[in-house]
């Protein structure tokens, strides 16, 4: 009889808890080793940026990522050269300068001129803000004004659904598609079957989307019940003051609807934004929005395909990444986001509206305004 020789047992691969699928990436690699490991390393899309030695099963370190999607591959070595590895697909990359951190505010004097300028030669009412969300440095304009939402606030929506569910939906499920078709497609109908899955209808899905916004600082923001289907959209202080103006400068008459702000939407992803690390109002006991949850909407908007609006200007910057969401009516025309270089990231919004039309010169003015932000904000 021959005996037949033990079969060798595989090392077990580690176990990670980021970057996770279908999420941004600040570059944090986070996991825990298999018993015996030695070594840890790390692949993007094939190629070996970091290689270390573990003390430990637990490990953290940082890693710089493409502001793209990429494979993300972590192996561990034992003592014998034996490796075992995850890998970890759909990671969209962001630079560790982007990384969530609270900041106060203050006026920009040289932005705040140049968006005065930009948003007074607009045809009809306008409405901008901009702050560098490393720096605090912020400009304003007519940043109080209410303007007709739109689909803005498909991601109030999408914010109050992942408050009320345990962790980022599965790829593929039903939840993940109806966030994806309202976000990227901007689909009526998927966003009023979010709504209704708050509250059994529109009409008291939207005063929970209300209550939630409400909770996170945002002022002015009305859902105003569902979307129609078959369509898809104080005193004023002068600038030499060092405080933000967030005032109302010129009020559309556009009637009652859905409603919401320049600054009410800045705040809304500069929460999601910290939310993804664990800060801000989005991350307060209770919210039920995870740091995960956060990340997984971001890589959401860094998929959005309507383009050239905001990042209109930055269609050939490698460097530069938007994470936005757009609204629009005949009469108005909005967009909103995170503009994310090398350097670090600044929230931006642009609205306008005109009775007329706003048109596509709504859009040229938020590629400008994003331009005239990220030529002051890397100075």
């Amino acid at each position: 009889m021959i005996d037949t020789p033990p079969r060798a047992v595989q090392p077990t691969p580690p176990a990670i808890e980021r970057p996770a699928p279908y999420q941004v990436s600040y570059g944090v690699v986070e996991g825990r080793a298999a018993p015996g490991a030695r070594r840890v390393v790390v692949r993007i899309d094939g190629k070996v940026v970091r290689e270390l030695s573990l003390s430990r099963r637990e490990f953290r370190f940082d890693v710089d990522l493409p502001a793209r999607d990429v494979r993300v591959r972590i192996e561990t070595v034992d003592a014998a050269g034996r490796r075992a590895g995850t890998t970890v697909a759909n990671v969209f990359g962001l630079p560790r300068s982007a990384r969530p951190r609270l900041r106060s505010t203050h006026l920009d004097v040289a932005l705040q001129t140049r968006v005065r300028r930009l948003a007074a030669a607009f045809p009809g009412a306008a409405a901008v803000y901009a702050e560098n969300l490393g720096t605090g440095a912020a400009a304003a304009w007519n940043a109080r004004a209410t303007f007709p939402a739109a689909s803005t606030l498909k991601l109030a929506i999408a914010v109050s659904v992942l408050s009320r569910v345990d962790g980022p939906p599965r790829s593929g499920t039903s939840l993940d598609a109806l966030l994806r078709e309202s976000l990227d497609a901007s689909d009526n109908e998927s966003a009023n079957g979010l709504l209704v899955s708050l509250g059994g209808s529109t009409s008291v899905g939207g005063r929970v989307v209300d209550a939630v916004m409400r909770s996170i600082g945002l002022e002015r923001t009305v859902m105003y019940g569902g979307y129609v289907l078959g369509t898809s959209l104080e005193p004023a202080r002068g600038i030499a003051t060092r405080e933000v103006p967030l005032n109302v400068v010129d009020q559309p008459a556009w009637g009652v609807g859905k409603a919401t702000t320049a600054i009410d939407l800045a705040r809304l992803h500069r929460a999601i934004w910290l939310a993804s690390g664990g800060l801000g109002p989005l991350a307060r006991a209770g919210s039920g929005v995870t740091p995960g949850e956060a990340r997984y909407l971001l890589y959401l908007l860094a998929h959005v395909t309507d383009s050239g609006k905001l990042d209109r200007l930055f269609a050939r910057q490698a460097n530069v990444t938007v994470l936005h969401k757009a609204g629009w009516i005949d009469a108005a025309r909005h967009d909103a986001g995170l503009v994310v270089w090398r350097g670090g990231v600044f929230v931006a919004t642009v609205m306008t509206y005109s009775a007329s039309g706003a048109g596509t010169r709504s859009d040229v003015l938020a590629g400008r305004v994003a331009q005239a932000a990220l030529r002051e904000f890397r100075g």
